[in-house]
């Protein structure tokens, strides 16, 4: 899966926190490339007022423009949803979606127990079945 595609999964995880951290990040970001609202928002074809609430985490928006604001920025998707040294929510994605797996896992490990057990009740009643043919 395309490495933008899955940090869209990021707005569903978690939206609150994640727009804060973004919008903050786009702040920095912005400013160290000494650019104004305007010049950023004219690149992504939005509105200033638009930016300006992504800016304050008040927005999801930055999802839609994630590639675009990875390309202005010269950065790469980690980067920008990096909260700080060594903690990002990439790690948090991977983390939660191997959670994710291993309680998939877990359903289907005790779906099939029930079956088994299921078929071993089967087995005992055919075996029964066939004692009182005999």
């Amino acid at each position: 899966m395309d490495k933008y595609k899955i940090f869209l999964i990021f707005i569903f995880v978690n939206s609150l926190n994640m727009n804060v951290i973004i919008g903050n990040k786009l702040k920095n970001l912005r400013k160290a490339k000494n650019m104004s609202q305007e010049q950023v928002a004219d690149f992504l074809n939005i509105s200033q007022s638009a930016y300006a609430r992504m800016e304050r985490g008040e927005s999801t928006s930055w999802a839609i423009h994630f590639k675009k604001i990875c390309e202005i920025f010269e950065i790469t998707p980690e980067e920008l949803v990096k909260k700080g040294i060594g903690d990002s929510v990439y790690e948090s994605l991977v983390n939660t979606e191997q959670q994710t797996e291993i309680g998939v896992l877990n359903v289907y490990r005790k779906i099939i127990r029930q079956y088994e057990l299921q078929i071993e009740d089967l087995k005992m009643i055919i075996k029964h079945l066939n004692k009182g043919k005999n």
